[in-house]
């Protein structure tokens, strides 16, 4: 009784379950300005300027904004919900003005439900514009970094942050340097092979969740959940830290996923790929990458066969594909036997 009572409160079950109500929860978090803040502080050098009245704002698009033409009182097409950038070119603008022009039109853009305001090259923000920011409730920051790099340094994170996700359940393995999906069915044997391969010298990057990114057209990246991180589930052992058993070698933060590896029960009436000059590609975020079946049966050792899928698409990728060699050798030496027909009568060996 009382070891049923432990398996039911902390079993594998039970982590699973609480593992599933978790990625639920953070597939639901939204990206409010307080995020933005405590993930770019330090690296951006943020310091709040006013107050954080807008922190729970959810910031819904990607892009930034310089409300340089905002500031001049045209606003019909102002992009208020995406964060302003105030550089050398708005602040100028704003001192030519007089006082009563400057509150005027700093009234007309903060009466917009924009998620904050960064103030670039520690330039010092208006006093008018501190007073309305603490009316409209609206966060001001500033940063040492020039307007062009803190475009290009906040652009990257956001597009990290608005790109397209999807969560798979399988193991991402970094093998020969390519970053190898397996999928299956649940128990069919994908953490163990994971495991093999880092027994092997090779790295583990997540385990039964892979988180999916569309960094770029035609790139994937993959990473694991930021609690599960470092971690493998082995059926009928448990939960095991990779990274304390076998030291940091075996595991990576992310790799971009270039290969799925399918492992499936052998099946006689499923037709598998055999020669291996049609390459079976699968889509993940709109992106193709190969996908090759594996059917497993007992004493195939499927780690030595994901190595050489490794190999063989490194191969590939470089323009060396071995069927297609091989068929082009078949191919001219049956024209080299049509041209001259082999005859038993000659043959004097």
């Amino acid at each position: 009784m009382r070891r049923g009572a432990a398996r039911a409160e902390g079993g594998p079950r039970a982590v699973r379950k609480a593992r599933e109500r978790f990625l639920g929860d953070h597939a639901m978090n939204q990206l409010t300005v307080e995020t933005l803040f405590e993930e770019n502080k330090e690296t951006l050098r943020l310091q709040l300027l006013n107050h954080r009245g807008s922190f729970g704002k959810v910031i819904s698009e990607g892009e930034l904004h310089r409300p340089g033409l905002a500031l001049t009182g045209f606003t019909d097409v102002f992009t208020y919900q995406r964060v302003q950038i105030l550089g050398n070119t708005e602040l100028a603008y704003l001192e030519t003005l007089s006082e009563a022009q400057r509150r005027q039109a700093i009234e007309k853009v903060l009466s917009f439900d924009i998620p904050c305001i960064i103030i670039t090259d520690n330039n010092k923000p208006p006093a008018v514009l501190l007073e309305v920011a603490d009316d409209r409730q609206i966060s001001i920051f500033g940063t040492p970094h020039n307007t062009t790099t803190l475009i290009h340094l906040l652009g990257d994170y956001l597009d990290m942050k608005f790109a397209p996700k999807v969560t798979v359940h399988g193991s991402l393995v970094d093998v020969f340097g390519v970053g190898m999906l397996f999928t299956g069915r649940s128990g069919i044997g994908k953490s163990e092979v994971a495991l093999d391969l880092v027994e092997r010298g090779h790295r583990l990057v997540a385990d039964d969740v892979v988180h999916i990114t569309r960094a770029a057209k035609g790139t994937l990246i993959g990473t694991s959940d930021e609690q599960l991180r470092d971690h493998a589930e082995v059926r009928g052992l448990g939960i095991i830290n990779v990274r304390a058993m076998f030291g940091i070698r075996a595991v990576r933060l992310r790799k971009r996923v270039e290969v799925q590896v399918d492992l499936q029960e052998w099946s006689e009436e499923t037709d598998y790929e055999r020669v291996g000059i049609d390459q079976e590609t699968t889509t993940i975020l709109d992106t193709e990458i190969p996908l090759v079946r594996l059917p497993i049966i007992p004493g195939k050792n499927i780690t030595v066969i994901a190595e050489v899928i490794a190999l063989h698409h490194l191969m590939r990728i470089r323009g060396y594909v071995a069927a297609e060699v091989l068929n082009q050798k078949l191919i001219e030496r049956m024209r080299r036997v049509s041209c001259y027909p082999y005859s038993p009568e000659k043959d004097f060996e």
